[in-house]
């Protein structure tokens, strides 16, 4: 689906499918040379990584190991509740893995300092993250995030396997979602 379908829903682009897959290119770059000789464990938070997860994957040289987790801290609303629900969890041992948690976003950071904290718990030789995109302005705790993709101004977005109430996450591109579509 293109930005253009739902144009009355959405009030600007503020990346293109073009730009994000030119940044998965560099990212994995930079991910294939940091990991060089070990063995990377991807991790994706469902349902939202999912095409940044497929996208990077296919990105990166070599062999790579995928497993999900798929965690809730919004329900239907546009907020983080800061509460994490475990809906899905990994069916890999992280024990002594180097694990790279895969995220389209990075908002208020308390989902993913919950995963932080509970994937070392798990006794993973390494957690690093890698944000397709951060809010910084929306961060209520800080979140060491070693990849970044691009840095956006705190709103509501979607595309891209971004979703409001499990629309729009085919948009190509990750757009703002109008006011009048959630309010």
């Amino acid at each position: 689906m293109r930005a253009a379908d739902v144009q009355s829903e959405i009030t600007e682009v503020l990346v293109t499918e073009e730009q994000i897959l030119a940044k998965l290119e560099e990212v994995a770059a930079q991910v294939a040379v940091d990991y060089a000789g070990k063995e990377l464990l991807l991790v994706g938070v469902l349902k939202g990584a999912v095409m940044v997860m497929a996208d990077f994957s296919r990105a990166l040289p070599g062999e790579v190991t995928m497993d999900w987790m798929a965690v809730s801290s919004y329900g239907t609303g546009t907020r983080s509740s800061g509460v994490v629900q475990i809906r899905k969890d990994l069916d890999t041992d992280l024990h002594d893995k180097h694990v790279l948690i895969v995220e389209d976003i990075i908002d208020s950071g308390l989902t993913l300092s919950w995963l932080l904290t509970n994937f070392a718990s798990r006794g993973a030789a390494s957690v690093e993250v890698f944000a397709l995109l951060r809010k910084p302005d929306a961060a209520k705790v800080h979140v060491d995030c070693r990849y970044v993709g691009f840095e956006i101004p705190n709103e509501f977005v979607v595309g891209y396997g971004l979703d409001y109430a499990e629309k729009y996450r085919n948009l190509r591109d990750v757009a703002i979602l109008a006011p009048h579509v959630y309010s």
